[in-house]
C-alpha cells in the first residue's frame, strides 16, 4: 500500500499557532500533523511550524480553516 502524500497546507510563525489550526482540522475530522525544527528546542524563537495534510484532504482542510477564520472576524 502506498503511503499518502503530505503537503504543507500553511506555515505558522509558532508551534502554538499551528496547534490551534490543527485543532480546527481535528474537529473537522481531517488528519494533520505539525512539522517544526527549532534545533532540538535550543532556538524556540526562530521556529516556524508547517501544518501538513494529505494531498487528498487539502481542499477540505483549507475550507475548514477559512470557515473558522470567517467566524472570528
Amino acid at each position: 500500500m502506498k503511503s499518502p502524500e503530505l503537503i504543507t497546507l500553511s506555515t505558522f510563525p509558532s508551534i502554538a499557532d499551528a496547534q490551534i489550526a490543527k485543532g480546527v482540522l481535528d474537529e473537522a475530522g481531517i488528519a494533520s500533523m505539525i512539522r517544526s525544527d527549532n534545533a532540538g528546542g535550543m532556538y524556540p524563537a526562530i521556529a516556524g511550524a508547517d501544518l501538513l495534510v494529505r494531498t487528498d484532504d487539502a481542499e477540505k482542510a483549507k475550507e475548514a480553516l477559512q470557515r473558522r477564520h470567517s467566524r472570528k472576524s
